[in-house]
């Protein structure tokens, strides 16, 4: 399965419509992927925080369109990153949510990010929090869905791979300050739950801060298998859904867990 993750530069003299286009055609260029990745609000930048409400869209509003287009143009799984999504609810609540395409273009999933970074300040007071795991069926395995700052729950991951996931998606607008705690983590998450991790960023800098870049694919051993540099980038790595399962036979630390489980210890 060929896996291609689009590190995305997020330049603020380059207008959010102009970026869709671009990022639109670069994803119709994966033709022959079997999952395509983007990054956190990519659209706007993800420290953008003037610009939330005023690029606030629906689920079905022009980053989807664009996305679901050059999805089935390429003929691609697409996790097209995230959005800021306004609620069709009457309370108009923003959220930082990710959309999953199918080859055929249609919405097959969403999630709602749970851990909103900022504390008392930024996306934490600006969003609403999302509530729910989500994973994702593929012809050849399971995603489980986390974004950005969720990357440091490792309670989240762990509920992703009680409910089946074996591939864990991380798009995220990481700051390069914190660049060590970017590499780190995607290999923890990954050594821990023995599963792949394809965690993809941004590059460049925006509202001020400067972008980490490094995205990086990991595989249930902890080996990164590919890793970006700081520049806008394709990275395409080849991986094999069945290591998942070989992993866990070979090394089955995940039967000895303890804690946290409504199952019954073997």
């Amino acid at each position: 399965m060929r896996a291609s993750l689009l590190q995305i530069a997020v330049d603020p003299d380059e207008s959010v419509d102009s970026r869709r286009q671009r990022v639109a055609a670069l994803v119709r260029q994966q033709r022959g992927a079997g999952l395509v990745v983007l990054p956190e609000l990519w659209p706007m930048g993800a420290f953008a925080y003037e610009s939330f409400a005023d690029e606030a869209e629906p689920l079905d509003g022009p980053t989807f369109a664009a996305m679901s287009k050059a999805a089935s143009d390429a003929g691609v799984w697409l996790h097209a990153g995230s959005i800021v999504e306004r609620a069709a609810s009457g309370t108009g609540t923003l959220y930082n949510t990710s959309l999953v395409i199918s080859p055929a273009g249609e919405l097959v999933r969403t999630y709602r990010k749970i851990h909103r970074f900022g504390f008392d300040k930024g996306e934490a007071t600006l969003m609403g929090a999302g509530d729910e795991l989500v994973t994702v069926a593929l012809p050849e395995t399971t995603l489980g869905l986390a974004t950005c700052y969720d990357l440091r729950f490792p309670e989240l991951f762990r509920g992703l791979i009680d409910a089946g996931a074996e591939l864990l998606v991380v798009p995220a607008g990481w700051p390069a300050r914190r660049r060590a705690h970017w590499t780190l983590l995607t290999r923890a998450r990954a050594v821990e739950n023995q599963a792949y991790v394809l965690a993809c960023a941004t590059a460049g800098s925006h509202a001020g801060v400067a972008q980490s870049g490094h995205s990086v694919v990991v595989d249930p051993w902890g080996e990164v298998l590919a890793e970006a540099g700081t520049d806008e980038e394709v990275l395409t790595v080849e991986i094999d859904p069945a290591k998942v399962a070989t992993t866990r036979e070979q090394f089955p630390v995940l039967k000895d867990r303890l804690l946290g489980l409504e199952r019954p210890r073997r």
